[in-house]
């Protein structure tokens, strides 16, 4: 009991840690068009469900229009969840309660330090995933069959939240059908309501990519068709390159472990835990290594298969694997700190190439200064960027009285206002050195006014007059 309370203090204080670190870190390109999306709520987005937008609303409502508003819910969510993984993994493992070790190992990886302070798709996904996957093992723990309504609701709501959360009931079916003392649920009423509670969460999104040409469901799942064999060498090493690194190597190890074991464990005894979390690691890593034989995998995908590999490597029977243990968690926790130091501060004084973080975060206030400044200059009514991440920056820094509005095809998709750009002047950001809207008509005049040397390489300004077009009006925080 004393173990488990210490456990949880040093949660409430990773927790307190991570909300400052929100608080005080630039928003990423990403976060910040989320944010938009915060502002035009729908059914669906181009790029992804809705949840991650629901979430940013709810925070701002509460906290304010600020970094942590933003982000309040990641931290958050990520110590509830870490609550529910160490009680399911209590609950799989009865024998031996390894769950603060489950906990522990999740909570020590980058993948999950960064993804706490800072809010994506993921955010949302994984702590339903989290949450569902917790709903079954109460259900294996109890045996009561209304523990499937709660499966279903977390299950809907992760796929809600982004689409490769579709591996989740993928799992569970095959682990239904593969340990045959569990195929009698195939017969139960509890089931099929829970997964018609999580279709239900599901179907908005149905339902706007049906009024909307299927636009999200083709552009994701378009990437299962890619096709490059001859650099396939080079994105399976990525992908486990990548892996090692948000991992980090030692508790990567023991998550691969863990994912190994319980493959061996489900394939020799059918074994209903073991089972359960094989179902949840193993048609994912089929998934990701499938798509590395013809496309670059982005390192957060296989984030899915975090929680039941922690689950997995805690399970692992000693046999020296706890001599792993300290010093992973040592390491992990190590580095995790020394991204957080960097995200606040930029105190490392790191060549570009060699640090993401300043690439990603750093900058976006001197753009917009100087973005702000050439507008006053010449008199520009509006600003528009050529990339969505630079044009969602600019809307959260610029001041009301100065719009950002943006003119990609993405944003047609949203429900952002539509504003008359014909022989308006306005300033451009484009990271080219010509603007790619010159060539197609869109821009009546256009003239070349500075170049400025940050964020991520530097941006080139432009003063621009509108041709006959319209575009969407991005909202402002300020």
């Amino acid at each position: 009991m004393q173990g488990r309370r210490s456990a949880l203090a040093c949660l409430a204080g990773l927790t307190l840690i991570r909300l400052a670190v929100a608080a005080v870190a630039p928003l990423a390109p990403d976060e910040a068009y989320y944010w938009v999306f915060s502002h035009a709520l729908a059914p669906g987005y181009l790029d992804h469900p809705p949840m991650v937008a629901l979430w940013i609303r709810a925070g701002t409502l509460i906290v304010g229009q600020s970094a942590l508003g933003v982000r309040v819910l990641a931290p958050l969510s990520v110590a509830l969840g870490s609550i529910l993984l160490a009680d399911a993994t209590d609950r799989l493992f009865p024998d031996r309660q390894p769950g603060v070790v489950a906990a522990a190992l999740l909570n020590a990886t980058l993948l999950l330090g960064i993804g706490a302070v800072i809010i994506t798709p993921d955010t949302p996904m994984l702590f339903f995933w989290t949450a569902a996957l917790w709903a079954t093992a109460r259900l294996l723990d109890s045996g009561r069959p209304a523990w499937w309504l709660a499966i279903g609701v977390f299950a809907g709501s992760a796929l809600a939240s982004k689409y490769t959360a579709a591996l989740f009931w993928i799992g569970i079916g095959l682990w239904l059908c593969w340990v045959p003392a569990l195929r009698h649920w195939w017969r139960s009423v509890w089931l099929w309501t829970g997964t018609a509670l999580g279709g239900a969460i599901f179907l908005p999104v149905v339902w706007w990519n049906a009024t909307h040409g299927w636009a999200s469901f083709l552009r994701q799942g378009g990437r299962v068709a890619d096709w490059q064999p001859a650099r396939t060498v080079q994105f399976l090493s990525e992908l486990v390159g990548g892996q090692l690194g948000l991992a980090t190597p030692l508790i990567f190890v023991l998550l691969v472990a863990g994912g190994v074991t319980s493959a061996r464990r489900a394939w020799g005894s059918r074994d209903t835990s073991w089972s359960l979390l094989a179902a949840l690691i193993l048609p994912g890593t089929a998934l990701f290594v499938q798509h590395a034989l013809g496309d670059r995998v982005q390192g957060n995908w296989p984030a899915i298969l975090y929680p039941a590999a922690a689950v997995a490597a805690a399970g692992l029977e000693p046999r020296g694997w706890d001599r792993w243990l300290r010093p992973g968690l040592v390491t992990g926790l190590g580095l995790t700190a020394v991204v957080y130091l960097q995200a606040t501060t930029f105190a490392l004084p790191l060549p570009p190439r060699l640090d993401p973080i300043r690439r990603q975060l750093g900058g976006w206030q001197t753009l917009a200064r100087e973005v702000e400044a050439e507008s006053a200059h010449i008199g520009a009514t509006y600003v528009t960027a050529d990339r969505y991440g630079v044009a969602s920056e600019l809307a959260w820094m610029l001041p009301r009285a100065l719009p950002v509005v943006a003119s990609d095809p993405r944003w047609t998709y949203t429900t952002l206002p539509r504003v008359a750009q014909a022989g308006r002047t306005g300033v451009l950001v484009g990271r080219a050195t010509d603007w790619r809207g010159a060539d197609t008509g869109r821009w009546q005049r256009l003239e070349r006014l500075t170049r400025i040397g940050e964020p991520d390489g530097g941006y080139s300004l432009w003063r621009g007059t509108a041709g006959d077009v319209t575009a969407q009006r991005l909202p402002a925080r300020q």
